[in-house]
């Protein structure tokens, strides 16, 4: 943090960390951009703070990276007699008394596999809409 006697480079912060642009710099500065949503060059964006987009941006990743590998691990059961995850599950439908035909468990588990292929692209896609306070892309440039 810098001392009261750096004078005129002294940066202000809001209450959840972000700078604030000062009065003069006002007009120029990114940091001043007023956040909600808008239409931008690659469709529909949505402006929030920086710390609000770094959280979006590492949840909305993790939850597609998580729901990718559940999908393509039921896609695996689906097709593989010998996987683990499918003796796991015919065992615990055997133990409910639930056990469907061979056919149909092999498309219950390939449709949901699919499902959740869908869901991680859907929320991935979702999470690149958000763009930081301040942040311009390179195709907004001019130059």
């Amino acid at each position: 943090m810098s001392s009261s006697t750096d004078g005129d480079s002294a940066q202000a912060f809001d209450e959840t960390g972000d700078p604030i642009a000062r009065d003069g710099d006002a007009d120029d500065d990114p940091r001043s951009e007023p956040t909600g949503p808008r239409d931008g060059p690659s469709g529909r964006e949505i402006v929030v703070p920086f710390r609000l987009y770094k959280a979006v941006t590492v949840f909305s990743t993790l939850a597609a990276v998580v729901t990718y590998f559940i999908g393509f691990t039921l896609i695996d059961a689906a097709t593989l007699q010998i996987s683990f995850i499918r003796t796991t599950i015919v065992y615990l439908l055997d133990s409910a008394g639930l056990l469907p035909p061979e056919d149909v468990l092999v498309a219950i588990l390939a449709i949901t596999g699919v499902g959740f292929i869908l869901l991680g692209t859907a929320v991935y896609v979702l999470g690149t809409r958000f763009r930081g306070q301040g942040m311009g892309k390179s195709q907004d440039d001019a130059s």
